[in-house]
């Protein structure tokens, strides 16, 4: 029975990490669905949410006209409908409104139906106010779930590239100052709130938080940088940011994707980020975070390794997980097959030298029997002192395929193609070597030996099998 709840509970995280967290780590760190940010540089954005309030939005709004700037206004339906007055002045002053639900509950407890509900009434009430309907908006706490990407497409969702705590009177004004023209650029879209009473708010925060912004204003004027609508910013932007952010700039060709495998991509690494935090992988080379591992036990068949090695169920493991960001740019960075192996075998080189520096430092690490990992290498891995050893026949090693084969498609420079050239060869297969094999290796950053697999994989028909050094997360 402990099992089967344990099961439950499993899928529930699943199933709710897909449905909420997934698409908002995806939305934060890709900008994949939303706005956030802006490219001019004598523009930046001020926009506030959950008010309207009757005592802070007029003090406000007489501010903003006194340095003659506009602004954006995610209003709460609630608040606004309670004070109509201040909704129809922003509209006269030449204000964004835009929408932040009816009240003020994330998206993540409430089911599609409810949230478009909230946000209909809301516009609705807007639009009764100043005559003209809005398709801005922004879901409380910036918190969207999976149906808020397949909205419909009037809809703008609008996030935000700075933010302050403005909502904390601890934080103080001076401090407040100082967080807001460290941010204080062009394109910037600056999150600041005109009302205090929603959870976990201070009441009287926006007090604070009007004496800093005018301290910024006046910074923002010396300077030539003026405020505008978000309507104003998005000019010439593309609501859409993930195909240009998604991975770091480079001179190398980039192979253009389309939007089912972007959107593959961000739901993919938006995964993997979330498993790093959940595991607590660490880094081999943090200054180039290719190669990623933990310390577990494993459980599984014994294996036999080189040199007369054993690892058996119940062993200690340093369990390897390689970068998907960093497998993603290779792969759409890289010319050819080859092209894209001889850049990662060269990653390699670099990477278990800083790996074995690590274990050998860490009483923990030091003590485990083998480094273990899941690839679709057939052959190569032992260039590097690995042993290659099938997957026990079950659902981990279906999924493991089913999971890299979608990988590969993805990442490989030939796509769908190579998943239809020997398919025999595409499976999962662990991946182990010894700890002492590592640090006899590479403890000493001995090169020598790798270097040596970099002319090889030139040579021979090795490169033609290293399609993708990942592994089942």
């Amino acid at each position: 029975m402990t099992t089967m709840l344990q099961s439950i509970l499993l899928w529930l995280l699943y199933l709710s990490s897909f449905y909420a967290f997934i698409p908002s780590l995806i939305s934060r760190l890709f900008g994949f669905r939303v706005f956030r940010r802006g490219k001019s540089e004598t523009h930046y954005a001020l926009t506030f949410d959950d008010g309207p309030d009757p005592l802070y939005t007029p003090r406000l709004l007489e501010l903003l006209r006194k340095y003659n700037v506009k602004a954006t206004f995610f209003v709460v339906g609630e608040h606004a409908a309670s004070h109509p007055e201040l909704i129809r002045r922003m509209h006269e002053e030449g204000h964004l409104i835009g929408i932040h639900n009816y009240i003020h509950k994330t998206n993540w407890l409430m089911r599609p139906r409810t949230v478009r509900d909230q946000i209909d009434r809301t516009g609705q009430i807007i639009q009764e106010i100043t005559g003209e309907k809005t398709c801005y908006y922004r879901p409380p706490w910036g918190i969207m779930n999976l149906f808020d990407f397949f909205s419909k497409k009037d809809r703008k969702i609008i996030l935000w590239s700075a933010m302050f705590e403005d909502w904390k009177c601890s934080v103080g004004t001076e401090q407040l100052k100082k967080r807001m023209l460290n941010k204080l650029k062009g394109g910037e879209v600056m999150l600041l709130h005109d009302r205090g009473t929603t959870l976990g708010a201070d009441a009287h925060a926006p007090e604070q938080m009007l004496e800093a912004l005018e301290a910024l204003l006046q910074e923002a004027e010396r300077r030539g940088l003026e405020s505008v609508r978000v309507d104003t910013l998005m000019n010439g932007s593309s609501i859409t940011e993930l195909s240009s952010v998604i991975v770091r700039q480079e001179v190398e060709p980039r192979l253009k994707l389309k939007l089912w495998k972007r959107t593959v991509v961000a739901l993919w690494l938006g995964w993997e980020k979330l498993f790093h935090w959940a595991y607590h992988l660490r880094a081999a080379s943090p200054k180039d975070p290719m190669l990623h591992f933990r310390s577990r036990v494993y459980h599984g068949a014994r294996v036999e390794m080189q040199h007369g090695y054993v690892m058996q169920n119940g062993d200690p493991i340093v369990e390897l997980h390689f970068d998907n960001q960093t497998l993603f740019e290779l792969g759409v960075t890289s010319r050819s097959t080859m092209h894209l192996a001889i850049r990662m075998i060269r990653t390699m080189e670099q990477q278990l030298p800083d790996l074995a520096q690590i274990v050998a430092a860490d009483p923990e690490l030091r003590s485990a029997k083998a480094l273990y990992g899941v690839s679709m290498i057939n052959r190569g891995p032992e260039k590097f002192g690995f042993t290659v050893q099938e997957l026990a026949p079950g659902p981990f090693s279906l999924a493991s395929k089913l999971y890299l084969r979608m990988l590969l498609s993805v990442i490989h420079p030939a796509g769908q193609k190579r998943l239809k050239q020997r398919t025999d060869q595409l499976v999962p297969k662990m991946i182990v070597m010894p700890v002492e094999e590592l640090l006899k290796r590479y403890g000493q950053q001995h090169h020598t030996v790798a270097s040596g697999v970099t002319k090889q994989a030139e040579d021979d028909s090795f490169v033609i099998e290293n399609e993708v050094l990942t592994e089942q997360n």
